[in-house]
């Protein structure tokens, strides 16, 4: 990909980071949410906090979630950042892929089924996957927010194989960056 020139690059790195901040705001609202449903004793709480929840997870929890993950790659495709150079970027990546993946596959049935009982007048029974999901999700972001900040790590192999060719003193002709397949 062409590197982005300075102000797109700049717009999305705003929009990056303001959808990744939804994202950790989102779950810290389910947290709230399911701490709120188990610890009422009512009925009636649990029931408007699964509700709630059922909102976050069925209408915003997905757009954020693909908004971070498709600016995330923009970013790193279109910088020297790259997707595969840095070991924080690649951690990034897969993190957000499989939280991604958690919230559409896992997530959003298990609260929809907790509102689904509640708004039936049933008792949901096992509430520790609703606590344990904003729990861990929660804990992945901040994790996210914490190396996207330190850049701990250094390169991958591929990031240093890189390095090394682009600082090679070897002359490059036009032939040998003519694509093959």
């Amino acid at each position: 990909m062409k590197p982005l020139k300075r102000p797109a690059r700049r717009a999305i790195l705003v929009v990056h980071v303001s959808a990744s901040a939804g994202w950790l705001g989102l779950s810290l609202g389910l947290l709230g949410l399911s701490v709120a449903a188990v610890a009422s004793g009512s009925p009636a709480a649990a029931e408007a906090s699964y509700r709630s929840m059922a909102v976050f997870a069925n209408w915003l929890m997905i757009p954020v979630a693909l908004l971070t993950l498709a600016s995330g790659l923009v970013l790193s495709l279109g910088t020297p950042w790259g997707l595969a150079r840095y070991r924080w970027v690649w951690t990034k990546f897969w993190l957000t892929l499989l939280t991604t993946g958690l919230t559409a596959f896992s997530l959003r049935p298990g609260v929809n089924a907790a509102a689904d009982q509640a708004a039936a007048g049933i008792a949901v029974a096992d509430t520790s996957g609703l606590l344990a999901a904003p729990i861990v999700s929660l804990s992945t972001y901040l994790f996210m927010t914490a190396i996207s900040v330190l850049k701990p790590w250094g390169m991958t192999r591929r990031g240093r194989r890189l390095r090394v060719l682009a600082t090679s003193s070897k002359t490059v002709d036009e032939r040998s960056l003519r694509p093959t397949a």
